[in-house]
């Protein structure tokens, strides 16, 4: 009998109606119509192919059904697609009209219909077929014996166009199964733009056969084969992603130049020498632009990196040129002079100018940081907007000034994910916000965004962490509706996501473990756990500084490497602690009290974990600071004894001081509205 009842619970549960809020859709999709019923699988579910796609479709939908096979541990029959038309009588039918081409502007759309019997993927081409894939991989729905997709009907294409992720393996070399695993993430979140930042003052990462002393002597050792840099660009193209390389010229160039020192600024007495950094920031080696030898050079590698990258765009870079050692040199002083260059940024113009013949030869279009953006630049260039207010700009200022200029541009400015920012400001983030007014030819010119992950405190154990779950947000803000953009809907989902994430092999939740056991010294991680979900690592590159500099070499395996932004534990108590004051019943004063009382047991089993853990003891002071705060709040709230506010006011300026750790208390303002 209680079996009976069990399967008539399943089966129930199962043909209920599905709301959207129990999808975990991400990006959400621009129009979508749930209805009752659904569609349930068996070990007998087939997909089949039709029409005349890229061969990428067959690689995409046996993925898909491994991945489905993985997730149900159905035993699906079908093996590998690899023919149009091969399963007629399959239950899931992929109608693709043409050829999809790894390009901006391309049609991306499709459309996914689910009925009780029948799955149906329509797109102009294999590219917005791949995106339906995965949105029906998100759609899977389970009761407690059986899964199933919910009936439904999809129609989406992306609102822009550009949809990119940047990973800088300049400053710390990210491997092939970094850039791969991160490859397959970003092709779940329907990114189509995948940016390689590969040289710049800490390093030079591709192979140049014609210019072996670029690897022999700026590497250390690390970087891409030409073989391996081919092997990622077919494996991007089969996921749907177009790859731009960026060679950082004319400044960041102290690896470059460190092989070629005779192309460099820099004026001296003797041989005049350059040298790999070994710190982030900005540094003088430039180019030298008056130089025909440095044209030379720069034309013989722009030769040997362009056919290794079959799509349209190179970036060229052309931020951050301090001018230092233009200004220092006389013969370009000189130059400027006699070319009517009235100040360095005429000098890059100049230039930048000389790049685009090179690369045009390639069918390469130039794109570069914002800096490029001169009177005299040339409008097919791409300005790629970065600065804003840390560094005295105006937020997405660039963005709106190219457009109106008449450039196509794509924004980074507030996606700068190694800022270690919270989610939310990313999400808010708008390309196009509503207060700019630009016409629709001018709205036209924007093509996007890109998240930008810098490497200068990420190496291969936790990059992932600082790249996910957060560019998922960023993902979504660039493909759905503008009006998609409710914060409690994108952490419900992003949950899931974030866990569905690992199985396309990204790290970001297994290697904060890894991180913690080095600290623990393999001892219990729990209280070290419990406390990085309170914490978050210092933002806005404030890891560089009190006292401390981080290297190229130095360890990036300590404690605020373990924490994220948006620590979990804390938004909880934020929420806590805002439905406390807005009604003081027992029921949520209680809760507030048991993060109290369990972080004052915390600090307790931090100190016992010292003992044989050295890497511990720089988080004690905060966590001291935190435990003694909830010690006068518990007092505060039970009004047991009156509460010294001087002593109040002290200890919570003591949670609000730099750590040891690199890390900032998350509950930190709400500990202080409660103190109030």
């Amino acid at each position: 009998m209680k079996y009976i009842l069990m399967l008539l619970f399943g089966s129930f549960v199962s043909n209920a109606q599905i709301t959207s809020e129990q999808l975990n859709l991400m990006p959400w999709p621009q129009n979508i119509k749930l209805s009752e019923g659904t569609f349930a699988l068996s070990k007998n579910f087939k997909v089949n192919i039709t029409g005349n796609p890229n061969p990428r479709i067959f690689l995409g939908a046996t993925n898909f059904v491994r991945r489905l096979d993985g997730r149900t541990g159905l035993f699906l029959e079908q093996s590998f697609l690899t023919k149009v038309n091969e399963s007629p009588e399959a239950e899931l039918q992929i109608n693709c009209v043409r050829n999809g081409k790894i390009e901006i502007n391309e049609d991306e759309s499709y459309q996914l219909i689910i009925t009780s019997n029948k799955i149906i993927i329509n797109a102009a081409n294999d590219l917005g077929a791949l995106h339906g894939l995965e949105t029906l991989l998100q759609l899977l729905q389970n009761n407690n014996t059986s899964f199933y997709f919910p009936v439904v009907a999809i129609s989406e294409s992306p609102r822009f166009t550009w949809r990119g992720l940047m990973i800088d393996a300049a400053r710390h070399f990210q491997p092939v199964d970094v850039i791969k695993r991160n490859l397959d993430a970003m092709a779940s979140m329907k990114m189509n733009v995948f940016h390689w930042h590969l040289a710049d003052d800490q390093g030079w990462r591709i192979q140049l056969k014609n210019h072996p002393k670029l690897t022999e002597l700026a590497s250390d050792g690390y970087f891409y084969t030409q073989e391996e840099i081919k092997n990622i660009v077919k494996y991007a193209d089969e996921r749907g992603i177009l790859v731009i390389p960026e060679i950082d010229v004319p400044g960041h160039a102290s690896a470059l130049l460190t092989a070629y020192p005779e192309i460099g600024s820099k004026v001296g007495e003797g041989k005049i020498t350059y040298e790999v950094q070994r710190n982030s920031g900005i540094f003088n080696a430039t180019l030298d632009p008056t130089n025909p030898k440095t044209y030379e050079i720069v034309s013989s590698i722009f030769d040997e990196v362009c056919p290794l990258f079959p799509g349209s765009y190179f970036h060229i870079g052309g931020d951050e040129n301090n001018g230092k050692e233009w200004n220092a040199n006389p013969e370009i002083q000189q130059f400027k002079k006699e070319n009517n260059l009235a100040n360095n940024h005429d000098l890059q113009t100049y230039f930048n100018m000389k790049l685009i013949p090179m690369l045009k030869k390639h069918n390469k279009k130039l794109m570069g940081w914002e800096e490029i953006m001169t009177e005299n630049m040339s409008k097919d260039a791409i300005i790629h907007a970065w600065r804003g207010t840390n560094e005295g700009q105006e937020a997405g200022g660039a963005l709106i000034k190219a457009a109106k200029s008449g450039y196509n541009t794509v924004l980074s400015n507030g996606y700068y994910i190694d800022l270690m920012l919270g989610l939310e400001s990313h999400y808010m983030n708008d390309p196009l916000p509503k207060k700019i007014i630009l016409s629709p030819e001018e709205k036209a010119r924007v093509l996007g965004g890109e998240a930008a992950m810098w490497s200068e405190l990420v190496t291969p154990l936790n990059i992932d962490s600082r790249i996910w779950p957060r560019t998922a947000a960023i993902a979504e803000r660039l493909w759905s509706n503008a009006e998609v953009n409710d914060m409690n809907s994108l952490r419900k989902r992003l949950k899931t996501i974030s866990f569905r994430l690992e199985e396309l092999g990204i790290t970001h939740i297994r290697n904060k473990e890894v991180i913690l056991r080095n600290i623990s010294n393999n001892q219990d991680t729990r209280a070290l756990n419990d406390f990085s979900n309170l914490c978050e690592p210092l933002k806005n590159y404030k890891r560089n500084g009190g006292g401390k500099k981080y290297r190229i070499h130095s360890p990036l395996t300590l404690f605020a490497d373990a924490c994220n932004s948006d620590a979990s534990e804390a938004l909880d108590f934020n929420l806590a602690v805002n439905a406390y004051l807005a009604d003081k019943s027992k029921e949520n004063k209680l809760i507030v009290i048991n993060f109290f009382k369990k972080w004052i047991a915390l600090n307790s089993d931090l100190i016992a974990l010292s003992s044989n853990a050295p890497l511990v003891q720089p988080l004690l002071p905060l966590s001291k600071s935190l435990s003694d705060v909830s010690e006068q709040l518990l007092l505060l709230m039970d009004k047991k004894q009156k509460v010294n506010q001087a002593l109040l006011e002290d200890l919570l300026e003591k949670c609000n001081t730099r750590s040891p750790a690199d890390v900032e208390l998350a509950v930190y303002g709400s500990l202080k509205n409660l103190s109030q």
